[in-house]
């Protein structure tokens, strides 16, 4: 099977405002940050509100994300996770079926 190169993806989306609120809620929710200050062993974290949709690896997007944020990748202040699937369902978002959320590093 040959590999297939994709020269342009289309990362744009768009939330509803209340599917947005709600997921917005989720991922500031205390216990949500504990869980990533535990495992990334920092003291505290915030919710920067930036999210993006992953996208495959290409000669134009070396790290699978939008150019814009790749400075966010670089920094060590900076933490990228994966939304938890539940998180999308709870919110009610189904499209797109990935998001990455960043968050900033507060020590």
């Amino acid at each position: 099977m040959a590999l297939k190169i994709v020269e342009h993806f289309d990362s744009t989306f768009t939330l509803a405002p209340e599917a947005k609120e709600a997921l917005f809620t989720l991922l500031k929710n205390e216990s949500f940050l504990k869980q990533i200050t535990g495992q990334m062993h920092c003291t505290q974290v915030e919710f920067t509100e930036f999210l993006f949709k992953p996208v495959p690896y290409s000669t134009a997007t070396p790290k699978g994300m939008p150019t814009e944020f790749e400075k966010y990748h670089e920094s060590d202040n900076y933490i990228i996770i994966n939304v938890p699937p539940n998180f999308m369902f709870q919110a009610k978002i189904f499209s797109p079926s990935r998001l990455c959320a960043i968050y900033r590093q507060i020590n």
